[in-house]
């Protein structure tokens, strides 16, 4: 099947815009609807910073109330306990952040750590001492398996984090330098004893926008597209992550994470409050207590007859909000250069791992809307060899420390408008899409070196079709 569809896209790509008008060549390549990455549940587009935060069409009334409940909870900052606030209080004693716009500002992307010492707006460091292939990463005694860099009033922080970049420099095949920077994270003034190097994985937080769609596919749908020991010698593996899954009680396909560490919206979003908040829920009912503290001895942001700080009808309704995020349609897509940015990233075989057909799934209960729904999520939501040097050295599950998932690429264009900053991969190392492009290895160094060897036009035009996603 897979060899199928790439003699089609030779067939439909292979003339150029030399041969015909540019009218001639934009009828030829555009394909209807292209823009529309969402199908029919696309939002238009529009460049302002709120961009990413529009819910998909058709919702009902109440789902409507819900997403609105939804965002301002995404939103609102929450505050340690007790507080008048009693729907909002909760958090710490140790944690990340205040919000979840803390991570994702504007449901976008986080910024990385830029400079010693700096507060997180959407960085962390997962940690671990090794790897259980069905529980996951072994935590580390004292800090457990994430890095808190911030805690409640009379609360000692776990610890500081600390930024060097090193700067590296190349050139394109026809002579234009570029430069790029390697951070090296440390981990330092440890509150609660030594970390004693253990293993590390620097992350940001990504958009958060068309999730629920990656929520309803199938497990079918995205193994379709694995190919672990390469039998059509592509030179391209992929690989599913399977992950455990705490509803479910067993390991099941991971889909969301940088390293597709977590099956499903719930899990993520429920982890996260835990994680990165120190909220608790009916999923993740432990508070993450610092070494040393009885935390059975804190006040807790629980409700009168609630046993947890986000209770499951809290939850439904960022749910909802969660999994209704739409994702903008693309701009600029009936252009020239765009349109042979598109066939370069076909001929570039980038489309291999960023794979721009699925269809949901028909048994998504959360919202009906979003079943057999055709997405173009240029992700096939599946593990790859990225090389040593974008390698994290910390296995999670199934992953290595090369492999990484394939990041959806819906919505790239918009991040600078968004977040006012462009800065992409697991770590926010790269400054922007081609910088991002030039990190990539193992897999995708002969996707990268091709890259390298375009003329400067033709790396405009791949730019441009990027950034019309």
């Amino acid at each position: 099947m897979k060899y199928f569809f790439y003699i089609l896209i030779f067939f439909l790509f292979s003339c150029t815009s030399d041969e015909f008008s540019e009218e001639e060549y934009i009828d030829i390549n555009y394909e209807a609807g292209e823009e529309n990455l969402v199908s029919g549940l696309s939002v238009e587009a529009f460049t302002a910073e709120k961009a990413f935060g529009r819910s998909i069409p058709g919702l009902s009334n109440l789902e409507l109330a819900f997403f609105g409940i939804g965002n301002a909870m995404f939103e609102q900052s929450w505050v340690s306990a007790p507080a008048t606030t009693t729907s909002r209080d909760g958090l710490g004693p140790i944690f990340n952040a205040r919000a979840c716009a803390t991570c994702h500002s504007n449901d976008g992307r986080g910024t990385p750590i830029l400079e010693n010492g700096a507060v997180s707006e959407g960085f962390l460091i997962r940690l671990s001492s090794g790897n259980d292939l069905i529980s996951g990463p072994i935590g580390i005694a004292n800090y457990g398996g994430q890095l808190q860099d911030n805690s409640n009033l009379g609360m000692a922080k776990e610890a500081t984090i600390n930024v060097h970049f090193e700067t590296i420099t190349g050139s394109y095949s026809d002579g234009e330098g570029y430069e790029i920077r390697k951070p090296t994270y440390t981990i330092v003034n440890e509150n609660y004893g030594s970390l004693n190097n253990p293993k590390q994985s620097p992350r940001v937080g990504p958009q958060v926008i068309g999730l629920g769609f990656i929520d309803a596919l199938s497990e079918a749908s995205i193994l379709a597209n694995e190919d672990i020991n390469d039998i059509d010698g592509d030179g391209i593996s992929g690989k599913a992550n399977y992950v455990w899954n705490v509803r479910a009680s067993k390991s099941t396909i991971g889909k969301f994470g940088w390293k597709a560490n977590q099956p499903t919206l719930e899990q993520q979003v429920a982890g996260a409050f835990n994680g990165d908040m120190g909220l608790t829920s009916s999923l993740f009912p432990d508070e993450n207590c610092p070494h040393g503290v009885d935390c059975s001895k804190l006040n807790n942001g629980n409700n009168v007859n609630e046993t947890v700080e986000v209770p499951d009808t809290q939850m439904s309704r960022i749910m909802v909000y969660q999994a209704a995020i739409s994702v903008p349609k693309r701009r600029d897509f009936k252009t020239l250069d765009v349109l042979e940015g598109k066939q370069l990233f076909n001929d570039l075989a980038c489309v291999i791992c960023h794979v721009n057909n699925f269809t949901t799934g028909n048994d998504y209960s959360l919202l009906k809307q979003l079943e057999n729904i055709i997405i173009r999520p240029y992700s096939d939501f599946l593990l790859h060899d990225m090389g040593d040097e974008l390698a994290d050295n910390r296995a999670d599950f199934l992953a290595d420390r090369n492999e990484w998932r394939t990041q959806p690429l819906w919505g790239l264009g918009l991040i600078e408008e968004v977040n006012k900053h462009t800065f992409l991969l697991h770590d926010g190392r790269a400054r922007n899409i081609e910088e991002a492009i030039l990190w990539h290895g193992g897999e995708a160094e002969n996707a990268k070196n091709n890259f390298k060897n375009l003329s400067k036009e033709k790396r405009e035009q791949l730019l441009k079709f990027l950034n019309s996603l």
